[in-house]
């Protein structure tokens, strides 16, 4: 993943404390790998332009799990391993991202009539943790994460998804302003 926001900035201390605290006393899990990998995810997706990085072979934007799952397909049959574990590893961060920050949008999907969206058919859960176990089983020397985070990713899924939504509770709570008065109260 690119990076696109500064490592010193405020954004990574935010998300990362969140997503430490979160995981540890909501979860009970204080797996600092794979807090440090979702707080990067959240401090990453939080430019749009990371939610729609991959490109097809014709350079064409891919925004659809199902259109990255064929992408990647492609690449596996082209024995392109890079590519596809590149293509594997999108998948697995964008549904976790999608389905722990924004679940009501995957119910609206399913339950609206939608389907015409082309992830209607597409289990979310399922992509993600398929994805991060296709990426722990590639070896990549210049990749600083490890597989077996990837494979605690894939393992774990549920338990990072409701981290998340965790998470999402924390930073809707700090954008109220009974937060805000309490905050000021303490702090001053």
């Amino acid at each position: 993943m690119a990076t696109v926001v500064p490592e010193q900035h405020p954004l990574r201390q935010l998300f990362g404390a969140i997503t430490e605290r979160t995981f540890a006393e909501s979860l009970g899990w204080p797996d600092f790998q794979v807090t440090g990998y979702v707080s990067n995810l959240l401090v990453e997706f939080s430019h749009v332009d990371q939610l729609s990085q991959i490109k097809n072979q014709e350079g064409q934007t891919l925004e659809a799990v199902v259109e990255l799952l064929y992408e990647a397909e492609m690449f596996h049959q082209e024995t392109d391993g890079d590519k596809e574990r590149d293509v594997h590893r999108h998948i697995g961060d964008l549904t976790l991202f999608m389905a722990g920050l924004f679940p009501e949008y995957l119910s609206y999907m399913k339950c609206s009539g939608l389907i015409h969206h082309k992830d209607f058919l597409v289990d979310y859960v399922k992509a993600g943790k398929r994805s991060y176990g296709i990426v722990a089983q590639y070896q990549d020397p210049d990749d600083k994460e490890p597989p077996s985070l990837f494979q605690s990713l894939s393992t774990n899924f549920e338990l990072c998804v409701a981290g998340l939504g965790f998470v999402r509770l924390d930073l809707d709570r700090m954008q109220s302003p009974s937060y805000h008065q309490s905050k000021d109260i303490l702090l001053n």
